[in-house]
């Protein structure tokens, strides 16, 4: 499984795209759900579909495998009681716990060849409610269904390239993301990605009005574009790195913007965006302040489920939370049986 330091660039193109793609928003979104009727799709027959043809990675998450902890405080300014009753919309500061993650099956991939990358983060109130979310930096999905997805990965699993150009005539909004993946910048740190929620929920405030919304995470430190080629000479495991230091020197904020839909806006499909014309509420702050590497750390034995909701919010007519939640979970019990395959370090913390 493991990858070499230096990206053939040879090799881009399609090949990278769609690797990019299946590594990307396939590891941002391991979509198949145990509800689907018998004989579609189950998680056993989605986690077929992401292994890599070099086995399972033993011990790990079958998506996200590679990434890192941190812990922090969400800062919610009070402006999200307007929209739902929530606790943590209630101004004050709750702790959480989250991990920055690659979009690739592999947990020794180099960097600079994985597209896609995520946020799996828990925000816990007072009482031990819990919300937990999974966001990637695309603004938008590859495909509009979880049948979809499935097709993608088998299609970009076969050897003839004639399959993957079956698959985008039949799935023509996998253009945008294709897009998107080709042309959009690359940054040099997990601090300065936004991260989005991409699936819509309904959030219903203290008078019972329901909103249905998607949220960013938008970050506040400055973007700053740089190539592929430049990322891969910064060294495999640059962003671990990078963020690390840059945490260790300062704590690290974002801001959740919530994005309120309105009638007629696709709320069951997050191939589309919304139009940027959208109300936008900004709710709070995440700030990052303590970086653990995953063998040891927190975030290790979280399943970033998200459909574990706080009251206030719930999953909406979008069919991939659901998908999602019974894949983690599928997900979750085989690397929890491969545990002696993952061993901790059990190396003191400072």
């Amino acid at each position: 499984m493991d990858q070499p330091g230096r990206v053939e660039r040879s090799s881009l193109g399609w090949l990278v795209l769609i690797a990019a793609v299946v590594g990307g928003s396939a590891a941002a979104f391991a979509y198949t759900a145990g509800w689907l009727t018998p004989g579609r799709l189950t998680p056993d027959r989605m986690i077929a579909a992401l292994t890599p043809p070099s086995g399972p990675p033993l011990g790990h998450r079958r998506n996200h495998a590679k990434g890192i902890c941190f812990t922090g405080m969400f800062e919610a300014n009070g402006n999200g009681v307007e929209l739902s009753r929530a606790k943590v919309f209630v101004q004050g500061r709750y702790p959480v716990l989250g991990r920055f993650n690659l979009g690739t099956a592999d947990p020794n991939a180099v960097d600079a060849t994985v597209r896609v990358r995520g946020m799996g983060l828990q925000i816990s109130a007072a009482d031990g409610e819990e919300w937990r979310m999974a966001m990637i930096n695309p603004p938008f999905f590859a495909v509009s269904t979880p049948d979809a997805f499935h097709d993608l990965l088998v299609a970009a699993g076969k050897k003839d390239p004639e399959a993957m150009k079956t698959f985008i005539s039949a799935n023509p909004e996998f253009a945008a993301f294709a897009a998107w993946a080709k042309a959009a910048p690359w940054t040099g740190s997990y601090a300065e990605d936004s991260y989005n929620s991409l699936n819509s929920f309904v959030f219903t405030n203290a008078k019972g009005d329901e909103h249905t919304v998607r949220w960013s995470l938008v970050p506040t430190a400055e973007p700053t574009a740089i190539t592929q080629a430049e990322l891969e000479k910064r060294g495999p495991d640059f962003l671990e790195q990078e963020i690390t230091t840059r945490v260790k020197s300062a704590p690290q904020r974002w801001t959740m913007v919530t994005t309120v839909a309105e009638p007629g806006d696709p709320t069951a499909d997050p191939s589309k965006a919304w139009p940027e014309s959208r109300r936008k509420v900004q709710v709070g702050t995440l700030v990052v302040q303590r970086i653990e590497p995953e063998r040891d750390g927190p975030c290790r034995d979280i399943n970033f489920d998200p459909t574990v909701l706080p009251q206030g919010v719930r999953v909406s007519d979008d069919p991939f939370p659901a998908a999602r939640s019974s894949v983690y979970r599928k997900s979750y019990d085989l690397r929890a049986a491969e545990a002696s395959d993952y061993p901790r370090t059990e190396v003191a913390k400072p």
